[in-house]
């Protein structure tokens, strides 16, 4: 018997701790944009982005320029910003090519403060987490205590961000409980024993493996089971912290900062037996069968950092994966399109389907948007789904957007159905043109023509 068709996609991540720097003018090199194959997913990671102190805590990063960067990036290659979090200076951004947004479901995002010594909120991870063609993804993006003595206490707070954070999904409640977590961001580890000039010296011979034993993380993970759960590349790169600004050299200030792999990408496929306490047999056995029927599997491609940016202490680190597994659906929850030609001049009627049972809410709208949208925020206009009803039968419903509301000059647009109750786009209609008001008046005039045309000639036939 063979084995149902599996579904490959790139995924490319970057953990950067940006010392309150302004974004550079580009990030080409950043996110490969010129690599000849385009990564599916981009899930961005920063630390210490400049905070103002209006706003600690925001999922709406609109005037943040490190998100507008990225954003302004990626929206005209297709991508679109799926979810955003923001706790002071973290922050996380997880994109994806439009083609898998109505995919992506049940979007959640909720940060931890932590900090020792009563410093509360400077330190703590920020998380997103949602449902990938039926699979549990979390991606924790943390920036841990700092200073070489502080390695457990980097371990206890890890450990108290994985036990406190929780969502609103039954397959998922904790971190834990998903079947892929990443965990990077700047973890802080240091690297322990060996001084300076040995260190340096692996350095500059590019023999970092003489480094690995040393290294914190790599020595906390032999006593600690559940960093023992998280997988690593080698880190075949050099240290990513601590440089001078505008430059690749190590600390030479009077604090002389020995190297060290501060900056992370880790990555946890749930295990077989690991499935939550809380959850009785029947659930188990449940979820182990799903384990086996849509399986899930992921492989690091690429773990580098890149030290062709020189705005912070630290060089960003870069983690390219594939991401193997079987989709638990295809189709999407809704089918919607315009219906006839579009302009300013007219009201419009989109018609649209449920394909699939869901929970569907007054709170429901469609929204247009210009093809290049950037977020699910960045509408023309939008139109409720219950209020607006005009027909209703079995299959087809229409709804009405005002003519006031489509643009007068026109353009390629979408339209995307989003559900309140399940966070997310689960239609998106294909491109068409809204036509732009001369031409519709032109289209008019020549209509009006041919038809005055037509009953001209019957008139003079029939005479």
């Amino acid at each position: 018997q063979l084995s149902p068709p599996h579904s490959s996609f790139q995924l490319h991540m970057v953990t950067w701790n940006v010392a309150t720097a302004d974004p550079p003018d580009d990030v080409t090199s950043l996110l490969h944009l010129n690599s000849p194959k385009s990564p599916d997913l981009y899930v961005v990671g920063l630390q210490e982005v400049s905070s103002r102190p209006v706003r600690f805590v925001s999922d709406f990063v609109f005037e943040d320029p490190w998100s507008q960067l990225f954003m302004s990036t990626l929206a005209p290659r297709g991508y679109i910003k799926v979810s955003s979090i923001r706790m002071q200076g973290l922050l996380l951004l997880f994109f994806s090519k439009l083609e898998h947004v109505p995919f992506i479901r049940d979007i959640q995002a909720t940060y931890t403060r932590t900090g020792i010594f009563g410093y509360w909120g400077n330190k703590g991870g920020v998380s997103v987490h949602l449902s990938f063609y039926g699979h549990m993804l979390c991606f924790l993006n943390c920036h841990l205590a700092a200073h070489m003595n502080y390695a457990s206490e980097r371990v206890d707070e890890f450990e108290y961000i994985m036990d406190t954070q929780n969502f609103e999904c039954k397959k998922a409640p904790s971190i834990a409980d998903h079947r892929l977590v990443f965990w990077f961001g700047d973890l802080n580890f240091r690297i322990q024993d060996h001084g300076m000039h040995f260190v340096r010296s692996c350095i500059n011979d590019q023999k970092y493996e003489l480094l690995w034993s040393k290294d914190q993380l790599i020595m906390m993970k032999t006593k600690e089971q559940m960093l023992q759960e998280f997988e690593e590349g080698p880190l075949d790169f050099p240290p990513t912290y601590k440089f001078d600004l505008n430059s690749d050299t190590y600390d030479s200030s009077g604090k002389k900062r020995k190297p060290a792999w501060t900056d992370r990408i880790l990555w946890r496929l749930r295990p077989k037996a690991s499935v939550s306490e809380d959850k009785n047999t029947l659930e188990k056995v449940k979820q182990l069968e799903e384990d086996e029927e849509y399986p899930l599997k992921t492989r690091q491609d690429l773990y580098t950092s890149n030290m062709e940016y020189k705005i912070s202490d630290h060089k960003p680190v870069i983690g390219i994966f594939t991401l193997e597994l079987r989709k638990m659906y295809e189709t999407p929850l809704v089918r919607l399109q315009p219906e006839g030609d579009w302009s300013a001049d007219i009201d419009s009627i989109i018609i649209y389907s449920p394909l699939q049972p869901f929970p569907s809410s007054s709170w429901d709208w469609i929204g247009l948007y210009k093809v290049g949208f950037t977020s699910v925020t960045d509408y023309i206009t939008y139109t409720w789904v219950k209020d607006d009803e005009v027909a209703f039968n079995e299959e087809i419903i229409q709804v009405y957007i005002s003519k006031e509301e489509i643009p007068v000059r026109g353009g390629e647009c979408v339209l995307c159905y989003y559900s309140s109750t399940l966070r997310c786009i689960i239609g998106i209609s294909e491109p068409f043109k809204v036509i732009k008001i001369v031409e519709a008046h032109n289209v008019l005039e020549c209509l009006y023509h041919n038809q005055q045309m037509e009953l001209y000639t019957s008139d003079f036939h029939n005479s």
